[in-house]
């Protein structure tokens, strides 16, 4: 977090642009864009203006947003759930499904349902999740009208409860589907390669000598070790989702983060970019740590000290 700090920091502010042109406007007079400078610490040294922010930032203070005059913990905080809600739904539906699919490929080993399963999962890890979604709007939301295409709920009507709910949930089948689809496409792979091994080691040769049905050989026997590939990658798949979720929400106009940080980063919100890129990366870092852990439970033969 340190390191991340230090060089995204100094990138930014090495950047082209300046945020004092950004919100004085391009026909401002010296006096107005010196106010601001003074306003924001913008006059003084960068290593100054950096011992000022890390400092702040170990407080817990992520400083004030340029462009909106907030706490930038308190505009993070207003678009947070949203976010979070895309990336877990992306995230629980690529594993939940790929382990599905992967079992299903790994159980028809080279027969023609594992091979349209590994070639539609190859074909889903390559496609840009940029133009999945435009593909994706223009068939099942603009073509037929099933989904929605843009945010979160209906804003031609007002619902709670229930309602409510279900609305939130067909604004997000679309988004999720189309985050989820580089994700599980891999861990498709990820599994049926990972079962097909563990399916020919001598303990469940063994188990299948002694008549347990084939449906507990996989589950009870193989599909443990066959998950711990996937557990390792449960960290690089957090960060897949994390910056895809930057792109996903822009297409559908989703109220969450990826707006605020993109159009920060184009109107130089120093403070406001930082803030978000130490939030994905304490994600990305706790999500690797319940990786290690998970790992640990799963194998017995890892020890940690």
């Amino acid at each position: 977090m340190a390191g991340l700090l230090v060089l995204t920091f100094f990138l930014i502010h090495l950047a082209p642009g300046d945020p004092v042109i950004a919100l004085g406007g391009e026909h401002g007079d010296a006096a107005y864009y010196a106010l601001i400078r003074a306003k924001f610490g913008l006059d003084r040294p960068l290593l100054e203006q950096f011992a000022v922010y890390a400092t702040r930032v170990l407080g817990g203070d992520l400083g004030t947003s340029f462009v909106h005059g907030r706490a930038v913990s308190r505009v993070i905080a207003d678009r947070l759930p949203a976010t979070l809600l895309l990336m877990s739904t992306a995230l629980i539906l690529s594993t939940i499904v790929g382990v599905s699919l992967g079992t299903m490929a790994a159980r028809r080993a080279h027969r023609r349902a594992d091979l349209v399963l590994t070639s539609v999962a190859l074909a889903g890890q390559a496609v840009p999740p940029f133009w999945l979604a435009q593909l994706g709007i223009l068939a099942l939301a603009v073509g037929t009208g099933l989904l929605p295409v843009q945010g979160m709920t209906d804003a031609r009507r007002s619902t709670a409860g229930l309602a409510h709910l279900a609305d939130v949930a067909r604004h997000l089948v679309l988004p999720s589907l189309v985050l989820a689809c580089g994700e599980l496409a891999l861990t498709t792979r990820l599994v049926r390669a990972a079962l097909m091994e563990a399916l020919g080691t001598d303990y469940v040769r063994t188990a299948r000598a002694k008549g347990l049905p084939e449906r507990l050989v996989i589950s009870r026997h193989a599909m443990r070790a066959a998950l711990l590939p996937l557990v390792s990658y449960l960290g690089p798949a957090t960060a897949g989702i994390v910056t895809g979720s930057l792109v996903i929400e822009q297409i559908f106009q989703l109220p969450g983060i990826g707006k605020y940080f993109i159009n920060g980063a184009l109107q130089r919100d120093y403070t406001l970019v930082m803030g978000v890129v130490i939030l994905y990366a304490s994600l990305v870092i706790l999500l690797n740590l319940v990786a290690d852990v998970l790992y640990g439970l799963l194998d017995p033969k890892v020890r940690y000290e």
